[in-house]
């Protein structure tokens, strides 16, 4: 048929205008084309000549700077007018269908006006972005002409009296508003930018968040389009691929996002809470603060959420739309056609429209895109409002911890787990709440509207199928409840069993000497075992949440269509059929997801209420200094004290604003300003309680001089301290501060008090680097020689993150601190009381009296050594809470000669103790030698590291680009089948089949329904299927019903398999892990950090035990769903497949790019989260040590910094979520568009379309879960890999080449040891350690070995028990050979004992004898020979006393007599000392030597001694240097030789 724009249709006059011109249809409609076609004439040409000229002149994030008025009201009509130009053209489509002839005027114009519209939108964002706003006249001139032609041909439809009835006429009013609307808003931009017929248009600045380059996140500036499709994500997660995401290049939060912003506004919301309540002892509500500070984006999301929700509903409603015009396409009446006609074209109403099967198709594909972009406009908004939440709640926790009352945190009312609870877990609560609370409201209305559309289709028996999903959703909260209290005792039963593997791991070192391996790691075993049950019952649990998940649905369909095959008259045609089927897949979401939503609105109702105790909480007093300059304004809530209030204040009722004026300095006295820097007068101060902890104070300071405060332990000189400070509640009395002291003091805790960072930034604390100065305070504290150990010096971390230092190193560094900060004041609290004799002295000396004498700062020094009162200018003696005595040490000898006589005697008593420390290796040296071993042999450990790196490199050696991206995108399939197979492969068979027959039989009971339903069809002929009998319907019900039994039955075992697959997985790579560490050698722990070993059981056996099983379930799930659907679609439609391959390659970009970027992502989330945790925890602790320096704007500083990057972190990834989501779910909407056309141009049987169809809107709800479980599984899977590079570590050989039938019950009965020719080494890798070492050790005889630090003693008492590498020579004991024994054998066989006492949590009587071989009598014995009998009769229940964590009960000294008795109990003639008396004191020392010369008088005994004058007495003495046996022979002969190296040892040490 010949194409003409207005027809040939015979007979028509088309083309004449007798009439009048406008009274050519054809010719209004050629009309409407001229708009369209001048504005393409037009922004062609400039849209293509570029716009590099015009750039604006600020240096911003260019094409995000959205500054038109109306901007987007234009996006939002933009889109309405295209989704109204759509409906035109199909519109003159099918009415073209009716014509005899092509009218090419009835969609032509309409197609032209959709093109305009894209380029308006098109031309306005380049416009806008390049800032030239006088190029938005040619839109202006546009707008009014199509206007005014679409209005010409409105005026002319009412003319020929067509109605609201006709559609064509409804579109034309359409339009006619909408470009109304478009002239109206570009109308406005002309009024306020005044770009023309104005003489000065408005000069616009961009945003300050754009003109920052550092702000990368975009969202917020982004136009609409970009905003819905995350477009301006895509640099970011491509670029991904070629350069792992840091965090510079996730930049800042835009200033609206940033902690402090959203603090301020939840902070004036809670305040304004406060003034408004009548009652004053009620607290504000914390709930509708959030309300006022969050509310409209809230709201927002939940007008999204509906749209979405409503918009879900118009999927099966169009199945069932094209499922019922396939079988019964719409006959028009030909001969009716003039009736219609009307300025000779057809005129259609709306009803016919929508009979039309490719109208319905297009339109489907258009609900789905807009659901899902609604959906995860929806998801986003919830998601930023849910981090600005966190944000401002940590903010608020900060403030308030920053001002809790030091009683508060010393007097546990808050302890430090409480607040990290808020820190971590209830802030989180509540941001998961905010996350999930927009479906509180619209999961009801989802429910309610699903329930009547099936009732629409299905009568009564949709009443039903929603019965029995309704019945079931409460068995679905049960078992989510049952699911949180199994995860709580499974977390406990884990703590407990991480306690003991700490355990094993610090004392390894010992269970390997004495064989006690195995008893041990039994014990791990034991507590691993009440662990797994508790995992199975949460797999249990766990997996009948995802069978009720899977089964409710098919449960509810069979109630549904077998009643209705009983019950109602009228057949059940395919359209309500497949209808029905996609309603109930989107009933069960709202359903499954209800329980959780209830689940979390529980939880955050408690943490509601636990945060609002903690704000209401005791705070500081009010010292008025607090009020300082703070550059962060001081925050609300704070406690006023009003004079004649004695007790300390809770602020509950007390707030009153008007009250409160900025506070004055201290009063200061006219007379003796300058002179005192601070005066205490009649004071009275306490903790908290009504009694007072310091009563009746009256103490001056003077300034510029050095004040020593004694006393006896906790007679409250450190009280007398924090009371000056401000930190003790005022009962009476008042602290007078000089002017320039208060803002300005320095102090040392006696609890020293570290951050997490290197040891430099601890020193200088936020004060600006001052190279002389730093070292004059190095020297002072003599810390250069332990900086001079570490492995960075003073830019190593120290503290949690980094090196653990020893009591004495850390206190000093808090000197260190305070001497550095330039202030007036200096406050030392006991700062030598970790310290020993020879640091002390050089302190006092160097640090106190010269370095801060000299720079004349008043210094107040709390302290026991009374030698130092003769530098003391002023001293205040304390007794019982007040001051006893106050002046100079010669005032002190006048007046009050009998403490003077007590101090003296005290004073020749640390005299004496002093001599005894000189002879000692002092502790300092000690301290140095234990942060030696921390670091030893480093080297060997970053092999180890090399070795991880090289197993990851092996698929390619060279590192350039390619190869790094492809290693990044691979998915570790290797490491999921080691995990797989750890499950045992007839779990992993028995997944894999019941899987595939699930998902199998899921599609047949849908095909079985497709049969049934169209069967109807054909029954006999064409009119009978009004009278149908139910007969054969009853055919089939039965397979109908077995088969959905059968589904159900198999999302059982699905279920059932997958979890317990992952228990058993998660039981043998513990297991497995276990024995391997404890079997490795020694070595091992020397160069693996603890740390390290312990992630792998804590971090690693977590992920595996918990988070894998369900990410693998999901995945499966999700992947199989998609595939069984694109199989589906291919056999009802095959032409569907070709289609399939362009979106296939679509969606395995979408995916490569995804993974890696979401890697990346969330390793920087966990990565920022870390440290903000720390920074609570870390001011918690040291908030006197902040608050003295008045550090805390600094500290709130940090902590928003800290917040705001975790913040980013996440939002990235949030944002990286949603944009794969959008792009899966355009993906998916693609898929149901390519199926719907594909069936109806194929005209198959119309049960098998609806079949299709309903499949492929399952995919588009799947295809986002397959990426992001991919995504998550790789992240876990690198637990697996981690637990895996320690199973491959080697263990010791416990074998050996002798049976142990052949050695002796009672081997070694002498106690005769030979060492030939030993040469050690600890890894074939190392240099030896003992090189031709030769000796002959008498049976019974005492043995001394000594030499210099490193000289190799140590090694040989390792190399007795086979825990080194013996490669030449050996050692023989009693005629055999060592290293031929197996090693349980030859650890059972000997004793040792240790320089560090080892003590393991339990009972006393495990710890001396855990192989519980011993007699009751045997043990007391030994207690007795080691002094401890009496200490443990007195303790309650004897031998099973409580020994706790490290043995933290007794003192050093009774755990190194702990040790002495348990190598008693086990008879073994020869005994190995290792440095034993190296940490304990003189008397446990004597008690030591006694016991060893008399209990032990029968026995070989081998003292490895650091100290010379401890081995003096020895029969044989050994002396190493090096690796070499340099001199042996008896003390005595060696003392007797000038030039002996034991000679010069014994001197050196006196």
């Amino acid at each position: 048929m010949a194409l003409s724009f207005c027809g040939n249709d015979n007979g028509s006059n088309a083309y004449s205008v007798d009439n009048g011109v406008l009274d050519n249809g054809c010719f209004v409609d050629a009309l409407n084309l001229v708009p369209h076609v001048f504005l393409l004439f037009i922004t062609f040409p400039i849209l293509f000549i570029g716009w590099g000229s015009q750039s604006s002149k600020v240096q911003i994030h260019h094409n995000t700077w959205l500054h038109f008025p109306g901007h987007n009201l234009r996006w939002i009509l933009t889109f309405t007018l295209l989704f109204v130009h759509v409906c035109e053209i199909a519109e003159g489509i099918v009415s073209n269908t009716q014509m005899g002839s092509n009218h090419l005027h009835l969609f032509m114009p309409a197609l032209m006006g959709f093109i305009a519209a894209t380029t308006s939108v098109v031309y306005y964002h380049n416009i806008e972005t390049a800032n030239f706003p006088k190029l938005l006249l040619a839109l202006f001139i546009y707008w009014i002409l199509a206007f005014i032609t679409k209005m010409i041909k409105l005026w002319k439809f009412a003319e020929a009296d067509l109605g609201v009835q006709h559609l064509r006429f409804c579109i034309t009013a359409l339009l006619v508003i909408l470009y109304g609307l478009l002239m109206a808003v570009e109308i406005n931009v002309i009024r306020v930018r005044k770009y023309v017929f104005f003489t000065n248009p408005q000069r616009v600045k961009p945003p300050e968040d754009l003109q920052d380059l550092g702000v990368r996140f975009l969202q917020p500036f982004v136009n609409l389009l970009s905003k819905a499709t995350y477009w301006w994500m895509n640099p970011l997660i491509i670029g991904a691929h070629k350069r792992p995401i840091e965090l510079k290049k996730i930049g800042k939060l835009p200033i609206a996002m940033r902690a402090l912003t959203n603090y301020m506004s939840l902070k004036d919301a809670y305040e304004e809470q406060r003034q408004n309540t009548e009652d004053p002892e009620k607290s504000p509500s914390i709930w509708k603060s959030m309300y006022r500070a969050f509310g409209r984006p809230i709201l927002l999301s939940s007008t999204f959420r509906y749209m979405a929700d409503l918009l879900g509903f118009a999927g099966p409603l169009c199945i069932s739309g094209i499922v019922t015009h396939l079988n019964d396409p719409i006959e028009v009446d030909k001969t009716n056609k003039t009736g219609n006609m009307t300025l000779g074209v057809y005129f259609m109403s709306s009803i016919e429209l929508l009979q039309n099967t490719s109208v319905l198709a297009v339109l489907l594909f258009l609900a789905l895109v807009l659901q899902r972009t609604f959906l995860q406009a929806s998801y986003y908004v919830t998601i930023e409002t849910g981090i600005n939440l966190r944000g401002a709640l940590l903010a608020m926790i900060y403030n308030k911890i920053l001002r809790l009352s030091t009683s508060n945190m010393s007097m546990g009312e808050m302890t430090l787990g409480q607040i990290n609870n808020l820190v971590a877990i209830e802030t989180n609560q509540l941001m998961w709440f905010l996350f999930l609370c927009p479906n509180l409201w619209a999961m009801p209305v989802q429910i309610i509207m699903g329930v009547i559309l099936l009732y629409y289709l299905l009568g009564d028996s949709a009443l039903i199928g929603a019965g029995v999903i309704l019945l079931l959703a409460p068995v679905q909260y049960l078992i989510a409840t049952k699911l949180a209290e199994t995860q709580k005792s499974t977390l406990d039963y884990s703590t407990d069993r991480l306690k003991k593997t700490t355990e094993i791991l610090k004392g390894i070192k010992l269970l390997k000497l004495y064989a006690w391996e195995k008893i041990f790691c039994n014990r791990v075993e034991e507590t691993r075992e009440k662990e797994l049950t508790s995992l199975k019952t949460f797999a249990l649990y766990t997996s009948m949440s995802i069978f009720m998940n899977a089964a409710i649905p098919i449960a509810a369909v069979l109630a549904t269509f077998v009643t209705h095959a009983y019950i109602e008259k009228a057949r059940l045609g395919p359209e309500k059929a497949f209808a029905s089927l996609a309603l109930f897949h989107i009933l069960v979401t709202p359903l499954f997801l209800l329980s959780t939503v209830v689940r979390f609105a529980v939880k955050a109702l408690v943490s509601v209420q636990k945060l609002g105790e903690f704000l209401q909480s005791d705070e500081i007093g009010d010292d008025s200094w607090r009020n300082g300059d703070l550059s962060m304004p001081v925050d609300s809530g704070k406690k006023y004290k009003y004079p004649g209030d004695t007790k300390a204040i809770n602020r509950k009722g007390r707030y009153r604003m008007d009250n409160y004026e900025q506070p004055m300095r201290r009063q200061l006295r006219p007379s003796e300003t300058e002179d005192i820097a601070v005066e205490v007068n009649d004071g009275f101060f306490t903790w908290g309680s009504c009694l007072s902890t310091l009563s009746d104070i009256n103490i001056r300071i003077p300034s510029g001089q050095l004040t020593m405060i004694v006393g006896q332990v906790g007679c409250g000189k450190s009280s007398l301290l924090l009371a000056m400070l401000g930190e003790m509640q005022t009962i009476s009395g008042k602290v007078y501060w000089s002017n320039k002291n208060r803002y300005s003091v320095a102090y040392a805790a006696q609890k020293s008090w570290l951050l997490n960072a290197t040891v430099e930034e601890n020193i200088t604390f936020g004060s600006s680097f001052n190279k002389q100065r730093y070292k004059a305070v190095i020297d002072a504290c003599s810390l250069q020689p332990d900086i001079d150990l570490l492995p960075f010096g003073d830019q190593t971390e120290i503290g949690e993150r980094g090196i653990n230092l020893s009591g004495g190193q850390r206190q000093r560094i808090c000197v260190a601190r305070a001497l550095y900060q330039n202030t007036n004041i200096v406050f030392l609290d006991d700062p030598f009381s970790a310290l020993d004799i020879h640091l002390s002295d050089h302190l006092m000396l160097e640090g106190i009296l010269k370095f801060l004498q000299d720079d004349k700062r008043t210094v107040v020094l709390v302290t026991h050594k009374l030698q130092y009162l003769i530098h003391a200018d002023w001293i205040i003696a304390m007794k019982d809470g007040s001051v006893l005595r106050e002046g100079t040490l010669k005032d002190i000898q006048t007046h009050d000669v009998k403490l003077y006589e007590h101090w003296k005697t005290l004073m020749n008593r640390q005299d004496q103790e002093l001599e005894k420390e000189t002879e000692l290796e002092s502790q300092t040296t000690l301290e140095r030698k234990t942060l030696r071993r921390a670091f030893y042999s480093r080297e060997a450990k970053n092999q180890i590291d090399d070795e991880d790196e090289e197993e990851e490199m092996e698929e390619d050696e060279d590192d350039n680009m390619s190869t790094t991206t492809s290693r990044r995108s691979k998915i570790p399939w290797r490491m999921c089948w080691r995990y797989l197979s750890s499950g045992g492969c007839l779990m992993v068979f028995l997944m894999v089949s019941s899987k595939l027959a699930k998902h199998s039989v899921m599609v047949a009971i849908d095909y079985w329904l497709a049969d049934w339903t169209s069967s109807n069809f054909s029954v006999n002929g064409t009119n009978n299927t009004k009278t149908y009998d139910g007969a054969e319907h009853h055919s089939y019900v039965p397979v109908f019903i077995i088969l959905c039994g059968s589904a159900i039955v198999l999302c059982l075992i699905t279920s059932l398999t997958v979890e317990f697959l992952g228990v058993a997985a998660a039981t043998k790579l513990h297991h497995n892990l276990l024995n391997k560490i404890i079997h490795a050698p020694i070595r091992f722990f020397d160069i693996t950090p603890l740390g390290q070993i312990l992630n792998r059981f804590s971090a690693d056996t977590n992920i595996i035990d918990q988070h894998i099983p369900s990410t693998l379930e999901s995945l499966t799930r999700s992947t199989l769903l998609c595939l069984s659907a694109i199989g589906v679609i291919a056999f009802v439609t095959p032409t569907f497949l070709i289609a399939l391959v362009p979106l296939a390659v679509a969606f395995y970009f979408i995916q490569k790019y995804f993974r890696v970027a979401s890697k990346d992502l969330q390793d920087l989330d966990d990565s920022t989260q870390l440290p903000l945790l720390c920074h609570f925890s870390e001011t918690a602790e040291g908030l006197t040590t902040i608050r003295a320096f008045r550090h805390e704007a600094r500290f709130k500083q940090r902590m928003l910094e800290l917040t705001d990057t975790n913040n980013t972190a996440y939002l990235f990834l949030s944002a990286a979520n949603r944009w794969l989501e959008v792009r899966t779910d355009y993906l998916g909407a693609m898929i149901v568009l390519t199926a719907a056309v594909a069936a109806i141009w194929s005209s198959s049987q119309s049960g098998l379309v609806g079949l299709g169809l309903t499949y492929a809107l399952t995919v588009t709800n799947y295809l986002n879960w397959v990426v992001r479980n991919l995504a998550d599984l790789e992240v876990q899977m690198a637990a697996v890999k981690k637990v895996n590079s320690f199973l491959s570590t080697e263990s010791e050989n416990y074998e050996g080449s002798m049976d142990v039938s052949q050695v002796p019950e009672d081997w070694p009965q002498h106690g005769e040891i030979k060492i030939q020719d030993l040469c050690v080494r600890y890894d074939p890798m190392l240099k030896p350690v003992l090189k031709e070492v030769s000796a002959y050790i008498n049976p019974g005889q005492k043995v001394g070995i000594c030499g210099r630090t490193g000289s190799g003693k140590s090694s040989l008492s390792l190399a007795f028990f086979n825990m080194v590498d013996v490669f030449e020579g050996k050692i023989v004991i009693d005629g055999i050979d060592i290293c031929k024994l197996p090693l349980q054998t030859l650890r059972s066989r000997l004793s040792i004992i240790l320089q560090d006492p080892v003590l393991f949590s339990g009972s006393i009587r495990l710890n001396l004898d855990p192989e519980r071989t011993c007699t009751d009598d045997r043990l007391w014995e030994a207690l007795e020979i080691a002094q401890l009998k009496n200490m443990v009769k007195a303790l309650p229940g004897g031998l099973d006393a409580v020994v706790t964590e490290g043995g933290e009960n007794f003192s050093v000294g009774q755990r190194q007599l702990f040790c002495l008795a348990r190598a008693f109990v086990r008879k073994s003639s020869i005994l190995i000392m290792d440095e034993a008396t190296a940490s304990i004191d003189m008397a446990t020392e004597n008690i030591l030597q006694k016991v060893v010369m008399t209990a032990f008088a029968d026995r070989t005994v081998v003292t490895i001694a650091h100290l010379v004058s401890s081995i003096l007495e020895a029969e044989q003495v050994l002396v190493f240097s090096s690796g070499n046996l340099v001199e042996s022979g008896s003390a005595a002969n060696l003392l007797a030789q000038e030039d002996s190296l034991f000679l010069n040892l014994v001197r050196k040490h006196k």
